[in-house]
């Protein structure tokens, strides 16, 4: 048998997709299972991308530029410049395959083996797999439950910054948590950033969702950052299409522009199709955006209060993204979330959670916690929760808590 590299054997799993197998196990026993662990969306695709894929007029689907093709570029620049940032062209943007892609570049870019990123935890649990298999280190700075996962005090930042610091990474608003960041939080950032020459990397992906008359705070916002800030972007979310994987990495420093683009070339292309898709949802995307605003808002008030409703349960209500991070009174949400899928049923239907260990560097700070995903109807959000409130006393019962 051939060897397996180190780098395999420590690439970490994916907390969102490992229990798969039992959830496959659990359906065809006849199981419904409600996916509460992924977050992919049901909200339609916009109809302009559907069509522009639908009456594609070529006769050679040929490669893209490495850069990413300038019609969609453009639409890019258009869309930022609604943002206000009117200073950036489309060579401040290389179109990646998804917003995973544009985070390789930007840690393969800043970082070699045994260098550090610092991020608030917990985190999306796929920059442990990107820093991984860069072999670059992830320093961890905690953010807790009863404070609703504040940034921590930038003291904790500081203290962690080493000669090997390379980056602080942030995602804003937060996967898992929905927490949005204020601009007193991020202008501490940039100090910090400038203050020891490093690069904050703003993973900014869900930036159209977030809630209560509150507006994202991007890290373009500060203009003295111009050469110490990456932003990572992608469609999969803002128009709910996950599979057409294209996103974007930003930047304003020619230097890092200039790097990135050799991975971008030694990667051949991102996916034509893709950004055909693309540039045809910003054609119409206000009015798509609001409305999905909207829907996201309405679940999330209904998810967040049947879920506090339950006894024992704890979970702030997030300001943006459409995750929540909740508390359980359970002994270990790794367990109790196998368990949903391999022992336990009501009237043949049981729910998928995401156990929140892998969202953090250092699993037992996660133990007691699930990420949940409001993109179900609200109908499949009510019955879930009824669901995770009977699963709750009965496994207590099982395992007398």
């Amino acid at each position: 048998m051939p060897n397996i590299s180190n780098r395999a054997q420590h690439m970490p799993a994916s907390p969102v997709r490992k229990l798969v197998p039992y959830a496959l196990q659990a359906k065809q026993k006849g199981i419904k299972v409600y996916h509460l662990n992924i977050g992919q969306p049901d909200i339609e695709t916009p109809e302009t991308a559907l069509n522009a894929l639908k009456n594609i007029d070529l006769k050679v689907l040929e490669y893209a530029l490495s850069e990413g093709n300038i019609e969609y570029r453009r639409a890019l620049t258009e869309y930022y410049h609604t943002l206000g940032f009117t200073d950036l062209t489309p060579d401040n943007f290389i179109v990646t395959n998804g917003g995973s892609e544009a985070l390789n570049f930007a840690i393969s870019t800043l970082c070699d083996d045994g260098d550090e990123v610092i991020i608030p935890e917990p985190y999306y649990a796929n920059y442990n797999g990107f820093t991984s298999a860069f072999n670059v280190n992830v320093v961890a700075v905690p953010s807790t439950i009863d404070t609703g996962f504040a940034l921590p005090p930038i003291e904790e930042f500081e203290k962690k910054i080493t000669e090997k610091t390379r980056a602080i990474v942030i995602c804003n608003p937060g996967n898992p948590t929905g927490y949005l960041y204020t601009r007193e939080e991020l202008q501490k950032l940039a100090e910090i950033a400038l203050k020891y020459d490093i690069v904050v990397i703003s993973d900014e992906v869900y930036r159209e969702y977030v809630y209560d008359g509150k507006q994202q705070i991007s890290m373009l916002d500060f203009p003295e950052l111009s050469d110490n800030c990456i932003i990572i972007d992608s469609e999969s979310k803002r128009y709910s299409m996950c599979g057409v994987r294209i996103g974007c990495m930003i930047t304003r420093s020619k230097k890092i522009h200039d790097a990135a683009m050799l991975f971008a070339q030694a990667r051949l292309s991102p996916v034509l199709l893709g950004q055909i898709a693309a540039t045809a949802a910003h054609q119409n995307d206000g009015a798509y955006i609001r409305a999905v605003r909207e829907e996201y808002t309405h679940r999330r008030n209904i998810l967040v209060d049947l879920l506090n409703a339950i006894p024992g349960v704890i979970c702030p209500k997030p300001k943006g993204a459409f995750y929540c991070v909740a508390e359980l009174p359970v002994d270990d949400t790794e367990k109790f979330a196998q368990w949903l899928l391999e022992k336990y049923s009501l009237n043949k239907e049981t729910i998928m959670v995401a156990p929140a260990g892998g969202f953090y560097s250092n699993p037992e700070l996660g133990k007691k916690q699930v990420r949940i995903a409001y993109v179900l109807k609200e109908e499949d959000l009510k019955r879930s929760a009824e669901i995770l409130k009977d699963a709750l006393k009965k496994y207590r019962e099982e395992f007398s808590l």
